[in-house]
Parts: structure tokens; C-alpha cells; sequence
């Protein structure tokens, strides 16, 4: 095919179906049927396009197979899907009964390695935005952790978006203290299907209507047979779409970093870590153990091990009158019965990889890990909805804190930093799996 075209026919698209018979039928529950072959595997692609057989598609052959597909990016993935185990298989009992009981997966849309394949491909397709471009990886880039180094992310016209895009880390146990938090900063999402689908409306982030959205990728040649491997048919629809890239981010599980490796098969973090620096140690104290041994003044309290979730949104006091009220915002009554609004109340995303994930807080106002530290040490508005506990007389003052050192503020960024997940931030099964032209680039980012 070498002829460019703007649209494929529904008979073109058929060609790449990879099952003959249509049933329309939603496989739930188990894996999806067997398919025959994937015409877009790595290997079909390289055996038609690299013409030096070296393995790779350079910026030619590259474009010879965008010229073949109408001009568009097209995906290589490899012809067996990537396995997405369940993270908590390999891990010790204790983690394993952990990770079971916060697991927010529905019982309508268990994670299959076919579904995962089709969410990654929709995670990095720019053509889910209005002007083909921006991809929700435009926001929640992998190398930091699936967050924006921006302070504010950057929508299909270039207008900023409201709030700092926050990491995507272990989005998949969240029902932490027998509570089911929302998603975004927030909660305004009560599930990640649900919460998927709002940036790509949003006239700001991605400007799509859900049935044009719908008409465009069923005319894309590679999603029809990724839709029929997921799903059972090469129908697209807005509750799939939701439901595959819901998958992919249930995938993105963080839990081996150098405190895993560190603490091994005990859930008992209070002992110091043999491979820990003393000041690593000193952090990983005051993180579970709290200011003075009262675990109501430690991190803790309210980033929960082993994710390092939130079980709900709290205030912490960044401001007195706060311009964005967060989870004030939605109607609803105060999630905590000592406070009598939800003004400035905002859930965080994991602390893991947080080393990655600058800057900080819902609107980016701090770059650094040590600004963080300088907040929570003297930086803490007494606002009327503070969910942070400090000790005795510190409320008095016109901010508050919990007067830490500054050994301990080196000490607690110290041990923050051994939450990074160096095979997290660098796996493959995570990464973009379309081919682009190196030469070109979109906003400033290498396609």
C-alpha cells in the first residue's frame, strides 16, 4: 500500500480485523478468545518497512509507513502481548493480603494483557485530542513517573491547565481505612473509568466529543483489531475506550524501589534498614514513627504504606483563603466530622517516585522537596479545615509546623528519594509503543 490517504474505508479496515466473525460480544471476566495474529506486531511492521533489515525503522521508512496508513503514527507492539501480571503474585503474603483488600479494580473490568495493550496505545495516541496534539502522555510523561516537570500541562491550543498533573503511581489500591476516594486532586471521579474520560472532553485539555472521538479511532486501522483482541469485537466505544485505558493505569504499579528492596518480606518498617544511610534512617523515623515517636505527627499518618496513597483528601494548610477551595468545590458534606467544610482539601497522588514528580502540590508552588519540608516544618496556615496534627502551642502561631531541623528536613528528602523506582520509570511495557519521526517535534517534545 503505498497510496496516502486521510481516511480508510470500513472495507480497508476490515483487512486488519484479526478475527472474521463480528459477535459484538464483551468479554468480561476472563481473558479475551485467542486471535489469530497481530498485523501491527513489531515483526509485520519491520518485515514490510525495514528495508536494511537492521532491526529499526529509521526517519525513510518511517515515513513510508506513515504514507501507508493515511500519514498517521502507527503503534508497534509485539506479537504476544506484554504480560501485566498482577503485582501482588510475586510479593510477600503480608503485601499480597495488602494489595487484595485496597484494590479498586470493578468486577466489569478485570485487567486482562490484551485490554492493557489497547489502554497503552490509547494512553500515547495523540489523536485522542481535537488537533491530533497532545496524548494523555503529554501530561503524565513516564520518566517522571507519569507526572508533568511543568508546573501547569499545556492543552491541544496551548492554553494551561488549572492544576499541576499529578503522578499516576499505584493508582490501582486506593480503598485505604474502608474508604473508596474519588481521583483527581479533587475526588471529583469516583472511578479511573470515569475520571478517563473527563480530560478528553475538556475544552482546554483535549477538546474531543466523546462520538466524534468514537467515528475517528474506529477509522484508524490499528484499533479495530486491538479492540477485537480487548473486547471480543472491533467496536469502538466511548465505554471501552474508558474501560481499556482504566486497565493501563491499574498497570502502573510501583513497588520496587530501594525501600522495598530494603525492607524485604517484613512489614515492620520501625527497625533502621540495613542498607540505609544513617540519615535515610532517620527520615524513614520520622516518616512512620512521627516528630517525637507520636505517629499522628509523622508522614505517615497521612500517606499510607505500602503505595504510600491517601485514603482521602486533606487540608494542609498551604494557604488561609485558598483561590482553588479543591475538594470545597463539589457539593458535598466535610469527609471529616472536626471539620466543618471540604475548602482546601485536595487528595495527593503516591509518594512514590516522588523524587521524579516536581513540582509539588496541587498548583505546583513548590519545586523542590526541600521547599515541601520548609512547609510542614513552619510554613502551615492554621486554616479552619487543617488536617494535620502538631504539637502543643504550635497552633498559636500565624503558621505552624512541626519545627523540624534541619537534619531532619535533609533527613526526611533523604529518605523520599529511596521511594524511586528506577525499573518503574524505565519499562518497556509502560513506554510509547508508537513509531514517530525523530526529526520533528510537537511543543518541544521529540515525537
Amino acid at each position: 500500500m503505498s497510496t496516502r490517504v486521510s481516511r480508510l474505508s470500513p472495507g480497508l479496515i476490515l483487512l486488519f480485523v484479526l478475527s472474521g466473525t463480528v459477535t459484538g460480544r464483551e468479554t468480561v471476566g476472563s481473558e479475551p478468545p485467542a486471535v489469530k495474529s497481530n498485523p501491527f506486531s513489531r515483526e509485520a511492521m519491520l518485515a514490510r518497512f525495514d528495508g536494511d533489515g537492521d532491526g529499526e525503522l529509521d526517519d525513510a521508512e518511517t515515513v513510508a509507513l506513515r504514507d501507508a496508513f493515511g500519514g498517521v503514527d502507527i503503534p508497534l507492539l509485539p506479537a504476544k502481548p506484554h504480560q501485566y501480571a498482577l503485582a501482588e503474585r510475586s510479593k510477600p503474603t503480608w503485601l499480597s493480603e495488602e494489595l487484595r483488600r485496597t484494590d479498586n479494580t470493578p468486577a466489569d473490568n478485570p485487567m486482562t494483557d490484551q485490554g492493557v495493550a489497547l489502554g497503552r496505545v490509547l494512553f500515547y495516541d495523540r489523536q485522542l485530542s481535537r488537533n491530533n496534539s497532545v496524548s494523555c502522555a503529554s501530561c503524565h510523561q513516564q520518566k517522571h513517573a507519569f507526572s508533568d516537570p511543568r508546573r501547569f500541562s499545556v492543552g491541544f491550543e496551548g492554553g494551561q491547565t488549572r492544576r499541576n498533573a499529578m503522578g499516576l503511581a499505584n493508582l490501582r489500591y486506593t480503598n485505604l481505612r474502608g474508604l473508596r476516594p474519588g481521583f483527581f486532586w479533587d475526588e471529583r471521579a469516583p472511578t479511573l473509568e470515569a475520571q478517563v474520560l473527563t480530560p478528553i472532553q475538556d475544552k482546554l485539555e483535549m477538546g474531543m466529543e466523546l462520538s466524534e472521538l468514537e467515528n475517528r479511532l474506529q477509522r484508524l486501522p490499528y484499533y479495530p483489531p486491538l479492540f477485537e483482541a480487548a473486547f471480543g469485537s472491533p467496536r469502538v466505544t466511548r465505554k471501552r475506550i474508558a474501560r481499556a485505558v482504566g486497565q493501563f493505569l491499574r498497570s502502573l504499579v510501583s513497588l520496587d524501589s530501594r525501600f522495598d528492596r530494603s525492607a524485604g518480606d517484613s512489614a515492620a518498617y520501625a527497625a533502621p534498614f540495613d542498607g540505609f544511610t544513617a540519615a535515610e534512617n532517620l527520615g524513614k523515623s520520622l516518616f512512620f514513627e512521627g516528630v517525637g515517636g507520636i505517629a499522628e505527627f509523622g508522614c505517615a499518618f497521612c500517606h499510607i504504606p505500602p503505595t504510600f496513597n491517601m485514603p482521602k483528601a486533606f487540608n494542609n494548610g498551604l494557604d488561609l483563603e485558598y483561590a482553588d477551595r479543591g475538594l470545597g468545590v463539589l457539593d458535598r458534606r466535610p469527609n471529616d466530622p472536626f471539620t466543618p467544610t471540604n475548602d482546601g482539601k485536595f487528595k495527593a497522588p503516591s509518594l512514590r517516585n516522588i523524587e521524579l514528580t516536581a513540582p509539588y502540590m496541587h498548583d505546583g508552588r513548590f519545586e523542590t522537596l526541600e521547599q515541601v519540608m520548609e512547609h510542614y516544618s513552619s510554613g502551615v496556615h492554621p486554616h479552619e479545615n487543617l488536617g494535620l496534627a502538631f504539637p502543643e502551642g504550635e497552633g498559636t502561631k500565624a503558621t505552624s509546623g512541626f519545627g523540624l531541623s534541619a537534619e531532619e528536613k535533609a533527613a526526611l528528602v533523604a529518605f523520599l528519594k529511596t521511594l524511586t523506582d528506577e525499573q518503574f520509570v524505565s519499562d518497556p511495557r509502560f513506554s510509547d509503543p508508537f513509531v514517530r519521526l525523530r526529526a520533528t517535534t510537537t511543543r518541544g517534545q521529540a515525537k
